[in-house]
């Protein structure tokens, strides 16, 4: 029968005096010591205690020492990660076990071996021929330090810089570079829109999907898309399949199969066939390029499509107000995009979204190149003839860039040399273009496209001009998507080539911040006209940004031609967003109200805000009132999201005079590999899968939403292929007997890999905490170390005489705690665990527990009650 047995706390207390003298006697013996000796010395009589009880804590003395033995360690060279190396440690001259140095690891670690004194490299070559010879780093380079964190199971290498090889910020060695597992793959992003009124109803389902296949190098790619609707019904389009692999000598990638050409130099156009192009993002992040951002403002709970050369790229729900879309997956340099935006009342309005490529200037040395060759293809017509295209670009010195190419297809040849310089006035890129084309009837048109390119940011204003770009094309230059096209139709009109065609061309992004409390302005533009077309276009947008204490506000005018309509629209919107709280996730309120120059004025208010742990949940709520000039309506609606560790899922639903609307969305990515099935309700070509055992509902800190699943899973898209991206794992809330080796992992995929994070997790056993007391009086001694029946180490004592004891696998036993090397300096204590309900559970068993010293009879069970305190 269990006797209750009063607690007593007994606190370790730490004078003030104590504490000022403590360290005084620090710093002395700190400079007492021997340099680099390892060793600590700890003086247990400023740690006051009740009793005669002494305290050991040798075992303190020399950190967390390792054992000697060969480890792969995570290498860190002044702080910055330099790849997952195989390393050495052995036993040194000095009596400690060292991280032995040899050529390779020196290498991994930058050092340039040509600066090395040469007894330094006598010493390498002894140890390369001597197994048992330990050649640590400080024997080599003056100043260097080498620490191995066993627990971290990480190197960090000290190096003074003038024995580094120069290095580009962000470099990491190919050879780090990792490939990835053989893996299934499938990214899908689906959407349902019906709207119904006096216009009719109309349902349009669309439904997005890549999937691929990864073995080693190579990457199968396949995306398609499959659209539905009451009208047009339904029809699937392949937008491109492929192969591809990065061939890492040349930093390039090769790709066999459907691709788009960069249009760095010329139209950016599709294409079966194969091609050899330089990948940028080989290079290290410091020696690194373009895709637009959309624009626009939605009247309610719209669906808005982008689409280039008839292909759909993108197409999501938004909700009533300006939207931005910064996400899209690149296809080139250049080629515009039709951005069509469909209201809930069934209404359309569709805009282009041209831009310009950046100068294209190289840093000296470098050179980008791209060889293309295969079957023209488009969407937009039937004819496919051959083509064959090559460019180059090559960084001569810092102020010239060098650049030329050549295009050819059946009955089109052209011709470019241009040149970048980078100027103390901004970067310049000048280049002129050379084109003939023979069309059916056997006329020949020759011309030539000028074009200009400029960037620059003003420091002492703060402005900066990101694209401004100029082009001139004569009558008879023809672009090569526009050869094809006109080549299909077949003939020229009165010797011209027919339609309308490109002469004068003007775009400019421009950015400016006010002085500090005054906000920013914004400019975007584009003009241009047309041979055998009068008149021209232009097409602008303008707005200023600013904020006042926690209230955002905004001013917009715009100017843009509707291709559905053939009119144009000027526009006026003024826009603020309060927040409905202090704390960091209070409910947004925000307004905006529009004017348009076709009539009619449109306000629209909206209260959105986010849930959950991880902002997981997404809510908004939005009224609104449109007034045409003789009738006025008003509208209501609401959309949610929510983001599981499986999908993404989204719904919404909107009214107003005359119509209602409704729809939902699902998205996310599957990868099926050897080690079973990850989800996740993110995309992106890139991937890692987390595995961690036991670690269900632990919440991956890379990106928001993403967490471990209950078979140890989870999936991270949207890597940066070939530079170092950061795993990590936040244990909280997990199972106190569920202990991380470590929760940060490093990876260097390659471009389209699924690479597997594994984190090393174990579950040794129940975990509590003893409140000990030798022979029921005085608490055990701090700092005294738990041992099982095995003698393996399971536990510390803290203060007070409380054992913290990890890896209980039993729910008796016996535990022998020891603080000194003598026979009276340890005691045994029996113990009975209560069961425990839930495993699962994150808490701590708080046990009273008497413990019999050494040569004393009787080792009485476990003394009063187990309770359960959460973990904090």
């Amino acid at each position: 029968m269990r006797r209750c047995q009063s607690r007593t706390h007994y606190k370790l207390k730490l004078r003030p005096l104590c504490a000022v003298v403590l360290a005084c006697f620090a710093a002395v013996g700190a400079a007492a010591a021997e340099p680099g000796d390892g060793i600590v010395t700890f003086n247990s009589v400023f740690l006051r205690q009740l009793g005669n009880t002494g305290i050991d804590l040798t075992q303190f003395s020399k950190g967390n020492a390792a054992l000697p033995g060969d480890y792969l360690a995570d290498t860190y060279v002044n702080q910055a990660w330099v790849g997952r190396i195989r390393i050495s440690l052995k036993q040194a001259q000095s009596g400690r076990v060292e991280t032995c140095m040899d050529r390779e690891l020196l290498e991994h670690a930058g050092i340039d071996l040509g600066k090395l004194p040469a007894s330094a490299l006598e010493l390498l070559e002894k140890s390369s021929q001597d197994s048992e010879l330990c050649v640590t780093l400080p024997q080599l380079v003056d100043d260097a330090t080498a620490t191995f964190d066993n627990g971290e199971q990480r190197l960090d290498l000290s190096i003074p810089q003038a024995m580094l090889n120069r290095r580009a910020r962000g470099y990491v060695d190919p050879q780090f570079w990792d490939n990835g597992v053989t893996s299934a793959l499938v990214q899908y992003n689906s959407n349902f829109y019906r709207n119904s009124g006096s216009f009719g109803a109309n349902t349009q389902a669309y439904l997005g999907l890549t999937v691929g296949l990864n073995v080693g190098p190579w990457r199968f790619r396949h995306t398609g898309n499959l659209n539905s609707s009451t009208r047009a019904g339904t029809a699937y389009q392949a937008v491109q399949t492929s192969l591809q692999r990065s061939i890492v000598p040349l930093k390039s990638q090769f790709t066999v199969g459907d691709a788009f050409t960069d249009g760095a130099m010329f139209d950016s156009v599709g294409f079966r066939g194969m091609s050899l192009a330089s990948d940028d993002r080989m290079y290290p992040e410091s020696q690194r390029g373009y895709a637009p951002v959309i624009r626009g403002v939605a009247r309610s709970n719209a669906l808005v499509q982008v689409l280039q050369n008839g292909n759909v790229l993108y197409e999501t729900n938004v909700a009533p107000g300006p939207f931005d879309i910064d996400d899209l997956y690149p296809t080139g340099y250049g080629g515009n995009l039709q951005v069509v935006v469909t209201e809930a009342d069934g209404t359309k309005s569709t805009t282009l979204v041209p831009y310009a490529a950046a100068p294209n200037a190289l840093r000296p040395g470098l050179t980008r190149y791209n060889v293309t060759a295969g079957q023209y293809r488009s969407a937009l017509v039937d004819s496919h003839p051959l083509l064959f295209q090559a460019t180059v670009q090559h960084g001569f010195t810092n102020l010239i860039t060098g650049y030329g190419g050549v295009a050819y297809t059946t009955g089109y040849v052209a011709v470019m040399a241009g040149t970048a310089l980078n100027t103390p006035v901004g970067a310049f890129g000048i280049d002129i273009a050379h084109a003939r084309t023979t069309l059916g009837d056997h006329s020949t048109h020759s011309g030539q496209s000028l074009r200009i390119s400029y960037s620059k940011y003003f420091a002492p204003t703060d402005t900066n001009v990101s694209v401004a770009a100029y082009q001139y094309s004569s009558g008879g230059y023809l672009g090569l998507a526009d050869a094809i096209a006109t080549r299909s139709t077949g003939y020229s009109q009165n010797g011209e080539v027919a339609g309308a065609r490109q002469r004068n061309s003007l775009q400019i992004t421009l950015n400016q911040a006010l002085p500090e409390g005054w906000g920013s302005v914004y400019f975007t533009g584009t003009g241009q006209n047309y041979w055998n077309k009068k008149g021209a276009e232009a097409q602008f947008s303008a707005g200023y940004n600013n904020t006042f204490r926690r209230i955002s506000y905004g001013v917009m005018f715009g100017r843009q031609y509707d291709l559905t309509s053939g009119h144009w629209d000027n526009r006026v919107m003024v826009t603020a967003s309060i927040p409905l709280g202090t704390k960091p996730r209070s409910p947004m309120l925000s307004t905006n109200m529009q004017r348009s120059s076709r009539g009619g004025e449109n306000v629209q208010t909206m209260v959105s805000g986010s849930l959950g742990e991880d902002s997981a949940f997404n809510y908004g709520i939005s009224a609104g009132y449109s007034n045409s000039g003789t009738t006025g309506s008003a509208t209501g609606g609401a959309n949610a999201s929510y983001r599981s560790p499986v999908a993404a899922v989204t719904a919404n639903v909107s009214t107003g005079s005359g119509y209602t609307q409704y729809g939902a969305g699902l998205s996310g990515s599957v990868v099926a590999y050897r080690g079973g099935i990850a989800t996740s309700p993110l995309t992106g070509d890139t991937m890692a899968v987390v595995e961690a055992k036991d670690a269900g509902g632990a919440r991956v800190t890379t990106q928001s939403g993403v967490r471990i699943d209950r078979w140890g899973h989870a999936l991270v898209p949207g890597l940066t292929p070939f530079s170092r991206n950061e795993i990590g794992i936040d244990p909280k809330g997990l199972p106190v007997s569920v202990e991380f080796k470590s929760t940060s992992q490093p990876a260097v995929p390659t471009a389209g890999a699924v690479v597997v994070t594994h984190f090393e997790t174990s579950n040794p056993g129940r975990s509590v905490i003893f409140n000990v007391t030798v022979d029921g009086s005085e608490p055990v001694p701090f700092g005294a170390d738990v041992r099982d029946e095995s003698g393996q180490s399971v536990g510390t004592v803290a203060q007070g005489g409380h054992a913290i004891v990890r890896g209980l696998k039993a729910a008796t036993g016996e535990l022998v705690v020891q603080w000194g090397s003598e026979p009276r300096q340890m005691c045994r204590l029996e113990y009975e665990l209560a069961d425990a309900k839930n495993t699962k559970a994150a808490t701590w068993a708080n046990v009273d527990a008497i413990c019999r010293a050494a040569g004393r009879p009787g080792l009485p069970a476990t003394q009063a009650s187990s309770s359960s305190q959460p973990l904090r």
